[in-house]
């Protein structure tokens, strides 16, 4: 029989609800008409047309780990320690013979890695006792796994299963907020835009088109718009426009 869900509370290492770090000044004035979103995320599409997630996985429990232990964390410090947790621990029934120890062990490059072992372990349990060691395919039973916010079910729904979710993570919610895609103070009213605005044969797509653009072109100090594919549907009043090249050093 496989063994009974963990009765202790674990701790979240994602947070259900969080504020705007965006300054006013770097947000659009309005959102986005629905023509307007459209033709931004059209113009996005073209500039990622094989948009992924980029982290490594081959299951959706492999997925759902990687998610969990990215919180507050890189993709690709992610994708350094999975290779040999995977390894060790393919399946929820592995992941807790290896016990919280020996993760915390494969996984202490990453922040908050000690409360990530235990979460990862603790679902885990929670897999094998609540659900045949299967991922469910529904928000309400991912988030009652420990670790698990409303982010991270969101990706594992969008990328595991093809459901049309709109996770919201630091790079999404900062994009939103300065195009006028979809402008809220917190996560939630940002992703209840999206889900609104969002056309929906361009929902699953457009979560890996707003993260990578999020991660690569639209950054937190500055935005680099001059490369950006969708500056002209873009509605941030205050475009970067292209760094001047340095002038050559004079012979001394």
């Amino acid at each position: 029989m496989p063994p009974k869900a963990t009765s202790r509370k674990v701790a979240k290492t994602t947070t259900k609800t969080s504020k705007t770090d965006t300054p006013a000044a770097q947000t659009a004035t309005r959102d986005m008409t629905k023509s307007e979103v459209h033709q931004f995320l059209t113009d996005l599409s073209r500039a990622w047309p094989d948009a992924q997630t980029e982290l490594h996985y081959t299951t959706p429990f492999t997925l759902l780990v990687a998610v969990v232990l990215s919180a507050q964390a890189t993709d690709a410090s992610v994708n350094r320690v999975t290779p040999a947790l995977f390894a060790a621990a393919p399946t929820p029934q592995a992941m807790v013979a290896l016990g919280d120890e020996q993760v915390g062990t494969l996984i202490r490059t990453i922040g908050l890695w000690r409360n990530k072992a235990k979460n990862v372990v603790a679902l885990s349990r929670q897999l094998l006792a609540e659900h045949d060691g299967q991922i469910p395919h529904t928000r309400e039973a991912l988030e009652k796994l420990a670790g698990v916010g409303r982010k991270t079910a969101n990706v594992v729904l969008n990328v595991a299963f093809n459901q049309p979710t709109v996770p919201v993570d630091t790079h999404v919610f900062r994009l939103a907020n300065r195009s006028g895609l979809g402008r809220g103070r917190t996560v939630e009213a940002v992703e209840k835009k999206l889900e609104a605005r969002i056309p929906l044969d361009m929902v699953r797509d457009s979560h890996h088109w707003l993260i990578l653009q999020g991660r690569y072109v639209c950054k937190a100090r500055k935005p680099e718009c001059w490369r950006c594919a969708a500056k002209e549907s873009c509605l941030f009043p205050d475009k970067t426009p292209l760094p001047r090249p340095k002038a050559p050093r004079s012979a001394a």
